[in-house]
C-alpha cells in the first residue's frame, strides 16, 4: 500500500487551481456540487488503491 502525498505535487499548482474555478463558474451550487462528486470519483478511480482512498478519507474528515 502507497502512503498518501499531502504535500505539494502538482505541476503548476495556480494553472489547476484556475482551471478549477473555471469548472464551476457560472454553475448553480447544485451543479458545482454535482461536478465535485464527479471529480472525486473519478480521481479515487484513478487512484484505485483502496488504502490510500482510507488515508484521504481520515485526512480530509474534520470530525
Amino acid at each position: 500500500m502507497s502512503d498518501l502525498t499531502l504535500t505539494p505535487n502538482i505541476d503548476g499548482t495556480d494553472d489547476f487551481y484556475a482551471d478549477l474555478l473555471a469548472t464551476h463558474e457560472g454553475k448553480t451550487k447544485a451543479e458545482s456540487d454535482i461536478i465535485n462528486a464527479r471529480l472525486i470519483l473519478i480521481l479515487a478511480n484513478h487512484i484505485g488503491d483502496r488504502g490510500v482512498l482510507r488515508q484521504a478519507l481520515n485526512a480530509a474528515d474534520i470530525t
